[in-house]
């Protein structure tokens, strides 16, 4: 079989303008074959060409056609994808239903199921589990009216399943005491991408490692830079959906990304960030990609991932809010074992003190030090107001659990005055 290498993907766009990885053929040759792209294992970083008879090019061109139809000039139908989290905590599943017409608010939507037993959410026995739907995005992989939907889980009889987390946020959210000081998030998720048949990171030599970490960050070029058409798509199909990103970035570790989503107010970062990894994860898959959150992928001198998670409440946001925010990293102080259990698995294994992290064991906070739990930036201190940024959760945390825990401590949560002065004392701080 014919073969080349093609330096880089074509990431088209489709009729809908959504994006699309998929092979696209190109001019038949006089022998009557046609070069059609497919991936390697090395993901991004290299591609074959392989020659095509004309009835699998025929085949590949009309499933495209397909894929980019779009049905609203023939039908007011819609497809809703529902998608939840699964029985692991961090896995996304998904399917698909007609809806009668275009909807705009998850209360036109009706209540689906699922079987639990196969996503180890419940028993065979009794394994129905219920769909909720709590948000709507735009779908960016089907375009016209179609939508994602956000869901959380309960049981038939009304109660939310273990693994449904938005249930308590949006009872913390709701709280008087919390939604009037209108919390804001800003969550900056990592990622790694990783060569799918070798479990190894895009752009390093297979079994072998590259140049230490320095060029990487936010760099440009193709031996410094590994999987941008992937964080492009991704960063475009979040705009599209109507998801609040806000920016983009290529990491320290090669083949680590970041987005970042929010200003996003209570319930809604949660939300936004499962829809940001939902969208994520379909466009790794139309790649060839695996898309890790693990914590530290490669053990050693590399960064890991985590999800820095920036924080405000009104009060810290007006004049005076810097002593405001002081005392919400006291509270936080108090509280750090539990952050840190509700924070990722395996974050022990990135909050060392090393690679910009505090030791999982220490809590600390600094005036522009990323090697704090707790970072303030300059501008804060400066205008005497802002926001503080929590560093200890981990890529694969629930964003439910760490914006809803963050609310609580800061909000809800009182210590006793003995522990408060305490704590101050520990910090060095003045209250």
């Amino acid at each position: 079989m014919a073969q080349a290498v093609v330096p880089a993907m074509q990431c088209q766009m489709g009729a809908l303008g959504k994006p699309s990885v998929r092979a696209r053929p190109a001019a038949a040759t006089a022998g009557g074959r046609v070069w059609g792209v497919r991936r390697t294992a090395r993901g991004t970083a290299g591609f074959k060409v392989l020659a095509l008879g004309p009835e699998t090019t025929g085949v590949v061109q009309r499933m495209d056609q397909l894929l980019n139809m779009d049905t609203t000039p023939f039908t007011d139908k819609i497809i809703a994808e529902y998608i939840w989290v699964g029985g692991s905590g961090i896995d996304i599943r998904s399917k698909s239903r007609t809806i009668s017409k275009p909807v705009e608010d998850p209360s036109e939507l009706p209540k689906w199921n699922y079987d639990g037993s196969s996503t180890g959410q419940a028993p065979g026995e009794d394994s129905e589990v219920i769909l909720y739907p709590q948000a709507i995005f735009k779908d960016p992989f089907r375009g016209g009216n179609n939508i994602i939907v956000v869901c959380d889980t309960y049981t038939p009889q009304g109660e939310p399943i273990p693994t449904n987390k938005r249930h308590r946020a949006a009872q913390i959210f709701s709280d008087p005491k919390v939604s009037s000081q209108v919390p804001w998030f800003g969550i900056e998720q990592e990622y790694t991408l990783m060569q799918r048949d070798v479990n190894w990171p895009l752009g390093w030599p297979v079994g072998g490692y590259p140049g230490p970490q320095g060029p990487y960050y936010c760099a440009v070029g193709s031996d410094k830079s590994f999987g941008r058409d992937i964080s492009d798509a991704h960063y475009k199909a979040c705009l599209y959906a109507g998801i609040e990103i806000s920016g983009t970035n290529g990491e320290v570790m090669p083949g680590q990304w970041e987005y970042q989503v929010g200003p996003s107010v209570g319930i809604d970062a949660g939300d936004h960030i499962w829809a940001s990894r939902y969208l994520l994860e379909r466009i790794t898959e139309q790649a060839g990609v695996v898309l890790t959150l693990d914590p530290k992928p490669i053990q050693g001198d590399w960064n890991g991932a985590g999800c820095h998670t920036n924080y405000s409440t009104k009060a810290m946001r007006e004049d005076g809010g810097f002593e405001v925010i002081k005392k919400a990293i006291l509270n936080l102080s108090l509280r750090h074992d539990l952050h840190i259990s509700e924070y990722g698995e395996g974050n022990e294994r990135r909050l060392t003190g090393l690679h910009e992290t505090a030791s999982i064991s220490d809590f600390s906070w600094g005036v522009a030090n990323r090697g704090c739990s707790i970072r303030v930036g300059r501008d804060t201190e400066a205008k005497g107001k802002g926001y503080l940024e929590d560093r200890r959760p981990a890529s694969n945390m629930d964003p439910y659990t760490v914006t809803a825990l963050l609310a609580e401590t800061t909000i809800l949560w009182e210590p006793t005055l003995e522990a408060e002065a305490l704590a101050a004392k520990k910090l060095a701080m003045n209250v």
